[in-house]
């Protein structure tokens, strides 16, 4: 009786187990928890836990605390993180692709941006996945804007400004516009523009919050230059692993986050240009030649990434402008 009892409480034992047997997974971001996309990342998570059931934990690492920006994509492919969170365009060096949305002016709204990343994804998907990864989703930063000191009716009043480049990109803007490019870091950004040695750069409006750019320049032009974004990766193994009821969950909470994380990232664009306007900057529509001279600007950038990018690029931008 006593082998048999045991024997039973054995059974029970491991049925349970199997009901309650948890996946635990650990994504890798490198912005702090309060950023909108650490939140939604966040949200993401908790929304895995309850359509799961508990059975797929994934603890979100915000700031960069698992593995810093750069390290992420590599601990996702080699399976040290299942999942992470990286920006696109760091990898552009790695293979042009990855930087489609780092390109001034090819998509300057959040319309064209999605537009843009419907036509990036399968290329972003068949690339990952030849690296053992996955697309969960991806979502877009602010637009990108240009803040000066002075007005700016044409890119021939940019001449001669000191430009913050911080970027191959932002220099090469620079050039184009025959700005003087300067390189200052962000956390060196505010002391460079009361000083004098910034005089206009480029970025998005939440960065002029944060550096409190309206002490210094005097005005913001809303040229939605390029909309960078944040993709959601997954090791593929870990994703294999999972059953069949529990990816489909995933998979539906992501698309539910790419949709949520869109709609923030416009509602947190609309709050950094009303901060910029309260603490006094301009906030201004760019005119008809400045605008068409940045296109110009962008034209030559679009032909020199072409030329790197090959055939790979061409097929994007021609499904991108269909």
């Amino acid at each position: 009786m006593s082998l048999l009892r045991s024997f039973a409480f054995a059974v029970l034992a491991a049925v349970s187990l199997s009901t309650t047997a948890q996946t635990k997974w650990d994504l890798a971001a490198a912005y702090p928890a309060t950023n909108f996309h650490s939140e939604n990342l966040a949200t993401f998570a908790a929304d895995v836990d309850k359509a799961t059931a508990g059975k797929l934990k994934i603890t979100v690492h915000a700031n960069a605390s698992l593995f810093k920006a750069p390290e992420i994509k590599r601990a996702v492919q080699g399976g040290q993180a299942q999942a992470g969170e990286i920006l696109l365009v760091n990898y552009q060096n790695e293979w042009q692709i990855f930087g489609a949305d780092g390109l001034p002016f090819l998509a300057d709204s959040y319309d064209e941006a999605m537009k843009l990343y419907q036509a990036q994804r399968p290329l972003l998907e068949k690339k990952l996945g030849e690296q053992g990864m996955m697309v969960l989703y991806a979502v877009a930063w602010p637009p990108q804007g240009i803040y000066s000191k002075k007005p700016i009716a044409s890119a021939a009043d940019l001449r001669g400004s000191k430009w913050r480049a911080y970027s191959p990109a932002t220099a090469r803007i620079a050039e184009l516009v025959n700005a003087q490019p300067v390189t200052v870091q962000a956390a060196e950004l505010s002391q460079a523009m009361a000083t004098g040695v910034v005089e206009s750069y480029m970025s998005s409006g939440s960065t002029g919050v944060d550096t409190k750019t309206y002490e210094h320049l005097k005005y913001w032009y809303d040229t939605q230059a390029w909309l960078p974004k944040n993709a959601v990766i997954v090791n593929k193994a870990a994703f294999d692993a999972l059953d069949g009821p529990t990816k489909t969950a995933l998979q539906k909470a992501a698309a539910d986050a790419e949709a949520r994380g869109w709609a923030a990232s416009k509602r947190v664009n609309t709050e950094s240009l009303e901060k910029l306007k309260a603490g006094g900057l301009q906030v201004v529509a760019p005119s008809a030649q400045l605008k068409a001279d940045l296109k110009k600007v962008g034209d030559t950038m679009l032909t020199e990434w072409l030329d790197k990018a090959g055939p790979d690029g061409k097929a994007l931008v021609d499904a991108y402008r269909k």
